[in-house]
Parts: structure tokens; sequence; C-alpha cells
């Protein structure tokens, strides 16, 4: 296996989570019958960039396609988390008529559509049909392809060069990361700001968060490692924002190499961090297969004792980080019977692997079980918070990671 960066031999493992099927791939009734694809879930770090990634086994094409049931705006908290974005950065960066912005993998409009409401020229570039379709319909303009180098040309000789060019929880999900960075390289103006997001490794490897890892996602950044890929290509991580989302993310700020902007002395702080956290150590990867397990451990014991006892366990959320804890767990139907969402597009359906069946959360105001376990433990507060009139019912709120959890 060649690193997807630099190109090295990467032979150390980090973890491996068995064998599971892609994690958005719901499944319908009819579909329960036919054979389920299933992909080796395992994990390695290159020696030489330090960039963790999986073993590859899948095309983006097979992932990513017209019946992906993923709609960012179907979480409260992710649309205030954008409009907050939005406000700070068209302040920050001087953002009006005159301006384009870009976002990749802009899903269903859930940032977009702040600035389209401030008048600021954008456009959204989105592969999958289900969520460019939903954006358009909010006046957004999409592009229904994927994203690399070749589509920035064309971008480029379209004059349609960003100000500012987001990604936000995309870059894990790429490939091919070089081609992609480069793409950003292309598209942006001269003076132009790049931001992306993504789930900190060092944040992933301190609090066990292995349910993070699934075949959408082909690679886990430092920001140390992020700045090597960066460098390749001449751009500069010139700022970075430690921010809460997905268990703790880093909200980085790039720009052309050239650019005036001076490095902030948070760039600095964070890759200190990180060394004192040795993510440039193999060892500190070695230990994270026990981690994992403990956890799952754990997470099997609480269904096991709650089954025992004759007590309901009814989970929350039918996110791909729950699907890849109930398949690494081997956790059916029989230990946990149902799953609620509040996404149209995944109810009926059945989650895969597990084949659990997902429903409507209208159940939870007619049925009270002793523990909602919130499989999206990221968004716990968000949960808690909406269906609080559970308490009064006798209903405890449960979550798996870091740590098995009974609130």
């Amino acid at each position: 296996m060649k690193c997807r960066h630099c190109g090295s031999s990467v032979q150390q493992p980090f973890v491996d989570l068995g064998f599971a099927p892609p994690s958005n791939a719901y499944l319908t009734n009819a579909q329960l019958s036919h054979a389920e694809t299933y992909f080796p879930l395992r994990v390695r770090v290159c020696e030489h960039c330090w960039l963790v990634q999986t073993e590859d086994y899948t095309q983006a094409d097979e992932l990513f396609n017209e019946d992906y049931a993923y709609f960012s705006s179907t979480s409260l908290g992710w649309l205030e988390h954008a409009r907050q974005y939005t406000s700070q950065v068209t302040q920050r960066f001087s953002l009006d008529s005159n301006s384009l912005v870009v976002e990749i993998a802009s899903n269903d409009g859930y940032l977009l559509r702040n600035f389209v409401d401030a008048g600021i020229p954008c456009l959204g570039i989105e592969p999958t049909k289900s969520t460019a379709e939903a954006a358009r319909k909010l006046n957004i303009p999409v592009l229904t392809e994927f994203f690399g180098a070749a589509l920035a040309d064309i971008l480029l000789k379209n004059n349609q060069q960003a100000d500012l060019l987001i990604g936000n929880n995309v870059y894990a999900h790429v490939p091919d990361i070089n081609d992609f960075t480069l793409g950003l390289k292309r598209l942006l103006k001269p003076t132009g700001t790049i931001t992306l997001e993504f789930p900190h490794l060092l944040q992933l490897i301190r609090n066990g968060q292995f349910d993070t890892i699934y075949h959408e996602h082909f690679s886990y950044f430092s920001l140390s490692t992020v700045i090597s890929i960066f460098s390749q290509v001449g751009l500069r991580v010139w700022d970075v924002e430690q921010i809460s989302t997905h268990g703790g993310s880093l909200r980085i700020y790039g720009c052309h190499m050239q650019d005036m902007r001076p490095n902030t002395a948070r760039v600095a702080e964070i890759i200190d961090q990180e060394h004192h956290a040795g993510l440039n150590q193999v060892s500190s990867y070695q230990a994270f297969q026990k981690k994992a397990n403990n956890i799952k451990d754990n997470f099997l014991i609480f269904l096991l004792e709650q089954k025992k006892l004759g007590k309901s366990v009814i989970a929350y959320g039918a996110a791909a980080k729950g699907n890849t804890l109930l398949n690494y767990a081997g956790v059916k139907s029989d230990l946990l019977p149902m799953v609620c969402d509040a996404a149209p597009s995944k109810q009926d359906k059945y989650l895969p692997g597990s084949h659990i069946p997902i429903v409507s959360p209208d159940i939870l105001y007619s049925e009270f079980p002793d523990y909602l376990l919130i499989l999206p433990w990221n968004l716990s507060e968000e949960v808690m918070s909406q269906y609080s009139f559970l308490k009064s019912k006798g209903t405890q709120f449960v979550v798996a990671l870091p740590e098995l959890k009974i609130i």
C-alpha cells in the first residue's frame, strides 16, 4: 500500500474494525433478501508524513450515488453552526455582491443558503443528485460533479475563481488528496481564502473515536500533515481554529504561498500540541486498537445486561458513526430493535449490516424506552434538549463514546 499523499510504503497498522458495508448504504425492505457488499475496514498510518488512511477497497462514485441519504439540514445544531460561520467569514473577509463563494460538497444547501440570503454570489459543487436537487430548490446554483484539479481548470476557464473556497467535512472523503488540493489551489483567487473543517486526529486518538472511521472517510488528519499536503501544491495554512463539531475538529484557513498574510500564533500552538501528543511517533498509534476494543466491549455488555433485565433500549440517529459501532460490535435487532432518525430519506429503511429498522422519531411520543441510545454522540446535547420530555417518562439517555455514559 502506498501513501495517498507522499507515496511511501504504508505498513503500520492503526486499527482493524473487521468487515463492514458502506455506512450510508441504507437498505429497503426488498434489498434485505439480497446479498450485501462488505469491505475490510482497516486503517494504517504513514510513518513518513503521518497521514492516517484506510486501505483501498471502494471508489467514491460507489459511495456517493444518487440514493445518498445524508442531508446536512436535518441537524438544527449544524444549521446554526453554518449560520454563525457565514456571519463570521462575511465580516472577516469583507464579502459582498462582487465576491464569489464556492463550497465543495455543498450537500443540500445547509450553508450556501445563508450567502444567497445575504446577496453574495455562490456556487455549490456536490456529486450526489439527491442533495444537489434539494439545494437547487433554495435557488443555489450547483454543479453535480466530483471536485478535483480538472474541474477547477474548467471553472478557471469560465472566470469562476473563488474569493472564499469552503470544504466542510469533505477533505476526509477524498480518495486522491493531492489532486483535490491542487484543485483548491487552481480555483482560489490570488488573494482568496480557503476554509476546511475536518475532525482532528488528535481528538480521535485521545477519545477513542473509532466510530468516525468508515468507508466514506479515506483519510484522518493532523494539522501538521495538512500543512505538508498544502505546501506541496503551493498553499499555506495561515490560521486555524479548534471547534467542537464532530467531537473536536479543526477549521483551517488557507491561502496561496506568496500571500502576504502572516501565520497566526494558533498554527504553531496546535502543531506543538500534536508534537507533545506524539503524533509523529509510532507508539502513539499502536495503542488505539485496545482502546477501540474496550469501548466496543463495554457497549456490548450494557446491551446484554439490559436485555437480561428486560429493559427496553431504542437508538437515536441512523448516523454513519453509529453503523461503524454497531457493525464492529456485531449488534443486531435482538439487542437494539429500532433506531429513530429525523431524516425522511432514511425512514422505513434498514441500517447497513445490522439491518435494524429506521423509524420516525414520532414513536418517542408514544413509546417511552428505558434507555435512548444516542449514536451520533456529538449531537447528544441537541438530542437531549429536543426530547427532554422523555426524562419525565423514566427514560435515560446513553452514549457509548468516548466511554459508556448513562445521562
